[in-house]
């Protein structure tokens, strides 16, 4: 078997019935998959067993342990010699698995990882949170795309990594939030070969409100701390922006009432995110929700920085201890 699909979920059977379809759809067919069920309340089995003849699947249901552990188990009950790790709310275009391949034939890679795109049918606040996640004006261009100004370091919801590298590293650790960058932390910190797969991209949709956007870019913020605390050299310059933008706007708002002005950058800003995201998109509409989901991933991983800042740097807590509101199951 050349690959083994890992994909862990959590109550979105819908999304996972996107997810398969999408993959009965692929040109190159040397693959396996394996559906994680952590723990859901509203399973997909159902849904799983649809593909049963039209895809070589196995579902597995077990209690919930966050989806770095899921992941893990499904690792140890596959056997690709590549590990495809996705999350369940992406879609594959038809010519995934071969843009892999020809990069894999083009130079080896122990990992390797695409970008993401927003697809046709996703809602405006979806196409939205899809622009603030990767543009250049919210630093999500630094992090993704064709080129970088750092190492690539691989998401979950897209990634790829030899199964003898996944099995040297011990696969995913038991952090609930970045789980997948502290992995990508130790494929580099290993030796192991590691590139960004340009045109090896997905349809992710991410979040599907604001409100649940924000819980997930604050919960990254905390993330950051995290991953500091156990890896003090990978707190770079581009993860301080949102925390510093967050204070920034604070102080504007608190000058506001003294000087009416003091706010007119941020309202700048505003006007620079919509008229860049409505001409990316060519819709008024999903460039006003693209200010709100700015600010949002912003402010809200910027807030999750300083809170975890706080807890972890100042009053000394732990991971767990510090954090056990925000575990999702």
């Amino acid at each position: 078997m050349r690959y083994s699909v890992i994909i862990p979920v959590y109550n979105r059977p819908d999304e996972v019935d996107e997810l398969l379809k999408s993959l009965t759809t692929q040109h190159f067919t040397d693959f396996e998959v394996i559906v994680v069920e952590d723990g859901s309340s509203v399973p997909c089995k159902e849904i799983v067993d649809r593909y049963t003849d039209k895809l070589d699947i196995k579902y597995f249901l077990k209690s919930n342990s966050g989806p770095g552990q899921s992941r893990n188990y499904g690792a140890e009950r596959s056997e690709g010699e590549y590990l495809i790790i996705l999350d369940s709310d992406v879609i594959l275009p038809e010519g995934y698995f071969d843009a892999v391949e020809k990069e894999l034939a083009a130079s080896p890679a122990d990992a390797f990882g695409g970008p993401d795109r927003a697809h046709d049918s996703f809602t405006d606040i979806q196409k939205a949170i899809n622009y603030s996640m990767t543009s250049f004006f919210t630093t999500g261009g630094i992090r993704g795309g064709k080129k970088k100004m750092d190492k690539f370091y691989p998401r979950s919801f897209n990634m790829g990594v030899r199964r003898a590298v996944y099995e040297a590293l011990g696969g995913f650790s038991k952090m609930r939030f970045g789980e997948d960058i502290d992995f990508s932390i130790r494929i580099f910190k290993g030796g192991y070969i590691c590139r960004l797969f340009p045109d090896a991209w997905v349809y992710h949709k991410r979040r599907t409100d604001l409100k649940k956007f924000f819980k997930q870019v604050h919960n990254s913020g905390i993330a950051r701390i995290n991953l500091y605390k156990k890896y003090p050299d990978s707190l770079k310059l581009v993860h301080l922006l949102p925390a510093a933008f967050t204070l920034g706007v604070a102080l504007l708002l608190l000058g506001t009432p003294f000087c009416l002005f003091s706010f007119m950058p941020v309202i700048l800003y505003a006007l620079l995110v919509c008229i860049d995201s409505t001409i990316q998109n060519k819709s008024l509409s999903i460039g006003v929700y693209s200010i709100a989901a700015a600010f949002i991933q912003l402010i809200g991983y910027g807030t999750g920085f300083w809170r975890a800042w706080w807890q972890r740097c100042i009053r000394g807590k732990d991971e767990f201890e510090a954090f056990q509101k925000n575990f999702y199951k």
